[in-house]
């Protein structure tokens, strides 16, 4: 049976009086004044009407019905004596001649208010998302995301990019993060993963002779959740261009996100193209990190040889960076604040001094740099008032405690961030192979499949942790949207790249079968990148978690409360499947 409804309930004005109406909705709240008068508020997707009951057979009809049950309501408008500007129909109100109950909520209680539902406890929300998302705060972000993806859709469309979707059933392949691993029925013992990333089947596309790819990718990755990442699955604006090098991709994404993030964003001011460059390396070392926040002025600088031999023990043997904040106004409370948050995020202690109005070095670790006052007021140009904290350690933990420094105390510090507004930049210049921190061996710094710059010449002449690559990651307000590259098309410069890190040609063919033998009947120079959609929602709602902009999000351990996920199967499911559950041991 279809419910029919004249109108919804955002949509009735002055013009409608008088007329004869059927809204349809969710019991909001009644409330009852007398036996026979009482202000009903019925919510709807769209919005909320007034309904006023003014007699003891349609107050009758609400008897024993609990908020949240669904109402058809039938009746005649007329214009409100006491109007509520805080509503679209808040110049009117209906006067129901009948009530009907479409569905009924049983429970007297609810688990929560839904207009207050975004204070509950998450674990709550997340086991009832279907009444959280009844909140109307909580709908809006659900709708934004979806004016988001379309708005992209409709942008790359313009741009000439044909939209293809790609495999979920695929194989196994190293992107970085565990797989999530589906056993096959018709092949005992072998599996197919969902995809980390679109990324082999869009570089197959361009071998096929494709030239603008994109799609709204979902990818799927086992890996632990943080406030800007979603366990299980997240979406991509996954794009690749052929025939195009680097100044190509940034050329389309420069156009096509900063109109979104103006449009729909909380600020109203986006970065125009061309987006600021700053290579991988200068980044570090002036910013402390690879995600830099531009929208804050501060900046890191080294100053291992003006302190280092101050007599302060943990700065001997050590590089020492520092971080100048000009007219500091913070107290000591929330100093010793911001540099407690620093220890619980980089896990390495920071320190501090300031210059006070009388050209005092005081607080922190002043003690220490009485003797080189002058020298190290005059060498980090100190005014009265200014405020240093200070790094020390090996020389990329330093440099990312000082990010961390940087990114603190420029939030709190007033005047050293323009908070209102969207900072984008791209950072380039990547080195193509790093030590692993775990391995102590090379291994690639970003993305195996990637150009090296300077193509095989550098791989065969230069110091492999010299060599740059082709990659590049969008960067906006500090948060890492996207990464991208000009990928290594070339399987003779591929095999060489892969050599380097201890994997033959066997290896290579054995890994990527599919891609290695297309690019040996031709193919062309491609490139591209894919932005994270939920960090873009994310970004451009205002929110601190990305749970807020998904619609049915897991917990923070990866699990769906509220479908029971993951959960367990019927033996027959695991013995069609060929698997048997061997249990980890008690210790």
């Amino acid at each position: 049976m279809v419910q029919s409804r004249t109108h919804n309930c955002n949509e009735l004005r002055l013009e409608n009086v008088g007329e004869e109406v059927t809204l349809a909705g969710f019991y909001d709240n009644l409330r009852q004044v007398a036996k026979n008068l009482g202000f009903l508020q019925l919510r709807d997707f769209y919005g909320v009407t007034q309904v006023v009951i003014e007699n003891e057979e349609m107050m009758a009809a609400l008897s024993g019905v609990n908020n949240e049950s669904t109402l058809q309501v039938t009746g005649k408008v007329r214009e409100r004596e006491s109007k509520n500007g805080k509503i679209a129909t808040g110049d009117i109100e209906v006067v129901p001649t009948e009530i009907k109950v479409l569905g009924k909520c049983i429970y007297n209680e609810l688990p929560f208010e839904i207009a207050r539902s975004k204070e509950a406890d998450e674990a709550v929300r997340l086991k009832y998302r279907y009444l959280d998302l009844r909140n109307p705060a909580v709908k809006e972000r659900i709708v934004l995301r979806s004016k988001i993806v379309s708005e992209l859709r409709n942008s790359m469309i313009a741009h000439d990019f044909l939209e293809i979707t790609t495999p979920i059933l695929t194989c196994s392949s190293p992107e970085g993060a565990r797989d999530y691993l589906v056993p096959s029925r018709n092949h005992p013992g072998k599996f197919y993963a969902l995809p980390q990333a679109p990324q082999q089947f869009k570089q197959l596309l361009m071998t096929s002779g494709f030239d603008r790819y994109f799609q709204i990718a979902p990818c799927f990755r086992d890996e632990d959740a943080r406030a800007d990442r979603s366990p299980g699955e997240f979406y991509q604006l996954d794009m690749e261009m052929a025939f195009a090098s680097q100044e190509d991709v940034f050329a389309v994404i420069e156009d096509v996100l900063p109109p979104v993030f103006a449009k729909y964003g909380v600020y109203k001011q986006a970065s125009k193209a061309p987006f600021i460059r700053i290579p991988y390396r200068e980044s570090m070392e002036k910013y402390g990190t690879d995600k830099p926040d531009l929208r804050i002025d501060l900046v890191v600088t080294d100053a291992t040889d003006l302190l280092a031999g101050c007599g302060f023990e943990p700065f001997a043997g050590n590089e020492v960076k520092a971080v100048k904040v000009s007219n500091f106004t913070l107290t000591r409370k929330q100093i010793d604040k911001l540099i407690d948050e620093t220890f619980v995020i980089s896990n390495a202690k920071a320190y501090w001094f300031r210059l006070d109005e009388n050209g005092e070095l005081v607080g922190g670790i002043s003690k220490f740099l009485q003797d080189d006052k002058d020298k190290i007021i005059s060498t980090m140009d100190l005014s009265k008032g200014d405020f240093v904290a200070l790094s020390a350690g090996g020389h990329l933990d330093s440099l990312k405690t000082a990010g961390v420094l940087r990114r603190l105390f420029g939030n709190a510090c007033e005047g050293h961030m323009d908070k209102d507004r969207y900072e984008f930049c791209w950072i380039v210049d990547f080195p193509m192979y790093e030590i692993g921190e775990e391995s102590g061996e090379l291994e690639f710094c970003h993305n195996p499949f990637s150009m090296p710059q300077g193509g095989m010449d550098a791989l065969m002449n230069e110091d492999p942790l010299n060599i740059l690559a082709y990659q590049y990651d969008l960067v906006v307000n500090g948060v890492e949207l996207s990464s991208g590259a000009v990928r290594n098309h070339d399987p003779e410069i591929m095999v060489k790249a892969f050599n380097i890190v201890g994997l033959n040609e066997d290896n290579v063919k054995a890994k990527f079968p599919a891609m290695y033998n297309a690019f040996c009947y031709g193919a062309p120079p491609h490139a591209g990148i894919a932005p994270g959609v939920d960090r873009m929602v994310m970004l451009i709602a205002g929110e601190e978690s990305i749970r807020e902009i998904i619609p049915f999000p897991m917990n923070k351990n990866a699990m769906d409360v509220m479908m029971g996920a993951p959960s367990p199967v019927d033996p027959k499911q695991l013995e069609d499947v060929h698997i048997q559950i061997v249990m980890p041991k008690e210790d």
